[in-house]
């Protein structure tokens, strides 16, 4: 899958990227929420920066996770200036960097972006392999609403999950969204 994302030529990618955008923009969850968590992207992922730009344009705080690789957590800092407050982190993918984004506890999240490789159109979740999210969305109380913006080609007819993996409430691509449907 990894691969498959990869090829995708980087004009493409943007403009895929602008449409998935454009439905998270309207997504109410996202309009009414103040408090957002996103990530950085890296390397092939769904170009995140755009959407970045309109969390801190609308006024809403700005939320990025920093892995912590020995206790396999993820830590939440507020960013407001993404091009000064970032930097390789675990892996090379951009992450806040303490000395200069304070820490925010994960009950002020309202909405939350979440990455991943694969999903299904019923909000299964494949991630990197590290279990850091499923572990972070198992701590989340109380849950906003989990949204993964993928690529139309990321989607699969079924997983290999386990009772450890998260599902997420919503997956948002270029062409559509789809509701999870089962319980979380």
């Amino acid at each position: 899958m990894l691969a498959r994302r990869d090829a995708l030529p980087a004009p493409e990618r943007r403009a895929l990227s602008a449409r998935i955008t454009k439905r998270l923009l309207a997504l109410e969850a996202y309009r009414g929420a103040r408090c957002v968590m996103a990530y950085a992207s890296f390397g092939g992922e769904f170009e995140t920066a755009d959407f970045l730009a309109d969390v801190l344009g609308q006024g809403k705080n700005l939320v990025l996770p920093r892995v912590v690789r020995g206790n396999r957590m993820l830590q939440l800092h507020a960013v407001d200036d993404p091009e000064r407050q970032l930097a390789p982190g675990v892996w090379g993918i951009p992450q806040p960097r303490a000395d200069v984004c304070p820490p925010v506890p994960a009950s002020r999240l309202e909405f939350v972006l979440v990455p991943g490789v694969a999903f299904t159109r019923s909000g299964e979740r494949l991630g990197y392999g590290g279990g850091y999210y499923d572990g972070f969305i198992r701590s989340l109380a109380p849950r906003p609403p989990l949204i993964a913006a993928a690529f139309e080609l990321q989607l699969l007819p079924g997983l290999p999950t386990t009772d450890r993996d998260q599902l997420v409430d919503l997956v948002v691509t270029e062409d559509a969204e789809y509701r999870a449907t089962r319980a979380r």
